[in-house]
């Protein structure tokens, strides 16, 4: 990070991770350390990080008994949201399918190879190992949640050291007008902020002038300046604000200071992108659907849809 010009971050973010890490801060991450702790010394003999499942290690390079005590250390790690991963020939299928979202986003991206670049809301670091894998110099994942952060130090395990990591803090925590970056992800979070237009000038400050946005997140239907305000839950979600039209986000994006502001995607997310699985086996996206009426959430809301918007800070 010192290398990539990100000293001022530096000063401030070993108390933030320290904090962060506060075993008090979350009942369960003393028993997660635990388990990392646990995990098998073992070598690699491959890695690929651009495949759809990310994949470390193949079946030779572990014992049957082994494996069988790696995949109960893993699942004790549920739920696993984001991927999928295979792990020594343990495949983890993750809740969504985030290599589908991957081939949406990555036919519209500004070449990364040599760039530095920040995923906000990262999650496991899924979308992060990929980004390395296009070419990226150094990647900075960031999520607070802790269970991701752990999942993430899990992958890490085995693929050894890369310039890659995934810090348990928030947009919040990054120096205001850092401009350091030359590409920010922003993937499933805007919906999540009270307030959308700070979130997209905090994005906008973490990015050099000329830096790429890719902003992914739930649309509606509508004119300029219809946002879908939920009453309470969404999809069963307790914290989503604002829902844009793709016309009032355009001009979200314009009013913030990006220009070249392009929608690339648009995609109604299917039972078979979100979903229940061996890894996270709790409800999912069919079960927060009207049964009656898939069109529709099960509070009368339009059903999720998404898409995908690129910009430069001007």
């Amino acid at each position: 990070m010192q290398q990539a010009g990100l000293s001022q971050w530096l000063d401030t973010l070993q108390p933030q991770v320290e904090s962060a890490l506060n075993p008090t801060r979350h009942g369960h991450l003393p028993e997660w350390l635990n388990i990392l702790a646990a995990l098998p010394q073992l070598n690699a003999s491959s890695i690929d990080f651009n495949t759809d499942t990310i994949r470390v290690g193949e079946t030779q390079d572990c014992d049957t008994k082994t494996r069988e005590q790696l995949t109960a250390l893993l699942k004790k790690l549920h739920p696993w949201r984001k991927g999928p991963y295979q792990v020594h020939d343990i495949f983890i299928d993750t809740e969504w399918r985030s290599d589908w979202k991957w081939q949406r986003v990555q036919p519209h991206l500004a070449d990364l190879t040599d760039r530095v670049v920040l995923d906000v809301g990262c999650g496991s670091g899924y979308h992060c190992w990929r980004m390395l894998g296009a070419g990226a110099k150094l990647v900075v994942g960031i999520d607070p949640t802790l269970l991701s952060i752990v999942q993430f130090q899990a992958i890490q395990h085995f693929t050894g050291q890369h310039p890659v990591a995934v810090l348990p803090i928030g947009i919040e925590h990054v120096p205001p007008q850092l401009q350091k970056f030359d590409s920010v992800f922003s993937m499933g979070v805007l919906y999540h902020r009270r307030s959308p237009i700070d979130h997209l000038l905090e994005l906008r400050g973490c990015l050099r002038q000329g830096g790429e946005l890719i902003l992914e997140t739930l649309v509606v239907d509508g004119e300029l300046g219809y946002s879908l305000v939920p009453k309470g839950r969404y999809a069963n979600m307790r914290n989503v604000w604002f829902i844009p039209s793709c016309l009032t986000l355009e001009s979200w994006l314009q009013r913030c200071g990006f220009g070249n502001v392009r929608l690339v995607d648009e995609n109604i997310t299917s039972i078979k992108e979100q979903r229940t699985t061996e890894w996270m086996t709790l409800n999912s996206l069919q079960d927060f659907l009207d049964p009656d009426n898939p069109a529709l959430s099960i509070e009368g809301y339009p059903a999720p849809k998404r898409a995908i918007f690129i910009a430069e800070r001007i």
